[in-house]
């Protein structure tokens, strides 16, 4: 038989917010593939399920409300470390709230648990 492949792609999102967070000083530098991270925000007063997406330092939003739950969970749990998130797709000539979408993939636990 045939080697299965197993899909690690969690979803496909723009980043929420990023009109009101700190997206335009980060804009210039943001390019397909570039790698961004996740920082739950459990006492976020809006969104018990808040995960905001930084690139670098810079805090450029948030998984949309509606996608975030079952991340929120995973981290809540200790595994932020499993998520691979990058810039899929840059829009400049879109409404600042769609200008930046972003790719989720869970990694290989060989690549988390070394």
């Amino acid at each position: 038989m045939g080697h299965k492949t197993i899909d690690k792609h969690l979803g496909n999102f723009n980043i929420a917010g990023f009109t009101f967070w700190d997206g335009c000083e980060a804009f210039g530098e943001l390019k397909v593939g570039t790698p961004l991270h996740l920082v739950r925000e459990e006492d976020n007063k809006f969104d018990p399920y808040a995960v905001a997406i930084y690139y670098e330092d810079t805090k450029l939003g948030y998984i949309p409300r509606g996608d975030n739950q079952l991340i929120s969970q995973f981290m809540d749990l200790g595994y932020d470390k499993i998520f691979d998130v990058r810039v899929q797709r840059i829009c400049p000539e879109e409404h600042p709230e769609k200008q930046v979408w972003v790719i989720l993939r869970l990694k290989e636990a060989d690549k988390v648990y070394k």
